[in-house]
């Protein structure tokens, strides 16, 4: 899987930054619904724009996407979004197997509001500020108030952005208020590409947009290389880079580090009987009262890169310490972006006067406490002793494997057919949700998509209720699995509205 670009915002406070942010994230045209991270920290966003090509092929690609429809994703808590996909098309592989196109560019925008300039020491925060975001980021947008001239610190900020030879932006912000300053003032500082903006009014932005897609650097899909890529996910010290080191120690056959990225992620590779595997590090995320001034606001996004790039996350949690809430947003990160997880205790040696009940009891508190991941496995381990960590090589395997099942279409319509004559959907008589027949689109993570009309009145417990029915007839242990509901009506309305739309007038 291509590593996603990342775009940071670097400025003094007071700017608008975390405005800027807030709009950048919440007021684009076209955000697939499967990228809602409605669970992800406010430092970090991934951002998904359909259709990113030049503006005159931005325009043409969305009448094609306009022309097939709008898909109506009911997310949990009865929430539903609109997710909008390219052509939905026949594979070469069979009539079973469907292919979705996704016409889309995704990347991190870190948001550094909350690195506060400390007031008597403001050049050792812009330097760990600037640092961190010249070093992970791709793309740099450079803040400042356009109603004010540019001071010492901005040219400050200006010079260690540039000095990195990444692209940079000047994003003038606060444009709408009286006495807002011309783009000559700010020449001095040596930023070629200027932008102005009014988040707080959304002006601008769709530009902005633009400019950042221009400089993104390209995304190449890399071929498929039969890697299995595991990673360990967790607050810091509850033993993650013990069980790292323990995993990788154990093996006999390590094939090497691997270099490039280590201060993003800690990774190895590991040769496990016949399969190759890869495990990744990450320094943990902390609750936000307990993140400090400084780059250990950037562990978030090294957390967020890690469970984009693995395939499979071991979440570890200290048994002295169990199921704190940051652990469940966690896990709900991982469920979000489609990876196969486990629940890890870690650190089992040192429960005092522990017997054979002890895990007993515990093992339904927790299972409780990630009622929201009921499918994720749950093993109790010790880095210390070697208890059951070679087995989470097994239990990845195995997971991976559940991961890439196909159900044939016969097989989903059956369940759909069974689930709508025990329990057809709750609707009013003009509002009636109609469920005609399912396919998988996708797999790792299964993806299921579900064809019918008034599918946004469908409640969202009846997507849990499909999902619990597919549950039962195919094992899809330690996988979340997706879902998208089409609705056909809509799909009808979006391509007559699109024709009106492009009917030249006399």
């Amino acid at each position: 899987m291509a590593k996603l670009p990342t775009v940071a915002i670097v400025g003094q406070t007071n700017v608008g930054k975390s405005s800027l942010f807030n709009r950048l994230y919440g007021s684009q045209e076209a955000i697939v619904a499967r990228e809602a991270g409605t669970t992800r920290d406010n430092v970090v966003r991934k951002i998904t724009v359909s259709n990113f090509q030049s503006q005159e092929s931005r325009v043409k690609s969305q009448e094609k996407f306009n022309e097939h429809g709008s898909v109506d994703a009911v997310q949990g808590g009865g929430e539903v979004r609109s997710e909008t996909y390219g052509k939905i098309r026949r594979a070469s592989t069979g009539a079973d197997k469907v292919a979705m196109r996704h016409d889309t560019r995704s990347y991190w925008l870190v948001d550094t509001a909350g690195l506060k300039e400390a007031e008597d020491d403001f050049e050792a925060s812009i330097q760990d500020q600037i640092t961190e975001a010249t070093e992970l980021a791709d793309v740099i947008l450079v803040v400042l108030d356009s109603t004010q001239y540019p001071s010492d610190q901005d040219r400050q900020i200006a010079k260690k952005a540039l000095k990195s030879r990444k692209p940079v932006i000047l994003v003038l912000n606060k444009v709408d208020l009286k006495g807002s300053l011309p783009n000559e003032e700010f020449l001095r500082l040596g930023i070629k590409t200027i932008q102005r903006t009014s988040a707080e009014h959304a002006q601008g932005l769709g530009t902005l947009r633009n400019l950042i897609l221009a400089e993104l650097p390209a995304v190449y899909e890399s071929e498929p290389d039969n890697v299995l890529r595991i990673a360990l996910i967790g607050r810091p010290n509850v033993g993650k880079s013990h069980l790292f080191n323990t995993l990788a120690g154990k093996q006999q056959a390590i094939v090497a580090n691997i270099a490039g990225t280590t201060r993003d992620v800690n990774r190895v590779a590991v040769k496990y009987h016949t399969r190759d595997l890869e495990l990744l590090d990450t320094a943990g995320i902390r609750r936000s009262g307990k993140q400090e001034v400084g780059i250990e606001k950037f562990s978030v996004l090294r957390t967020l890169t890690a469970i984009e790039e693995a395939d499979i996350c071991l979440l570890l949690m200290d048994v002295n310490e169990l199921s704190t809430q940051l652990d469940q947003k966690i896990a709900g990160l991982i469920k979000e972006a489609g990876k196969g997880l486990v629940l890890v205790v870690s650190k089992w040696d040192s429960v005092e006067g522990k017997d054979a009940f002890t895990r007993d009891a515990l093992a339904p508190q927790i299972a409780h406490e990630f009622a929201f991941v009921p499918w994720a496995p749950l093993i109790f381990t010790s880095s210390v002793t070697g208890q059951n960590v070679t087995k989470l090589f097994d239990l990845a395997i195995d997971i991976d494997r559940k991961r890439h099942q196909e159900l044939k279409t016969a097989e989903l319509n059956k369940i759909l057919q069974t689930c709508l004559r025990k329990h057809p959907p709750a609707g009013l008589k003009n509002s009636h949700p109609k469920l005609r027949y399912m396919v998988q689109t996708d797999v790792a993570a299964p993806w299921f998509v579900i064809f019918g009309s008034n599918l946004k009145y469908l409640h969202w417990s009846y997507k849990r209720y499909l999902e619990h029915a597919i549950r039962a007839e195919a094992d899809f242990s330690g996988t979340p699995l997706m879902f998208s509901f089409r609705d056909e009506k809509q799909i009808k309305v979006n391509r007559e509205k699109a024709k009106t739309e492009h009917t030249p007038h006399p």
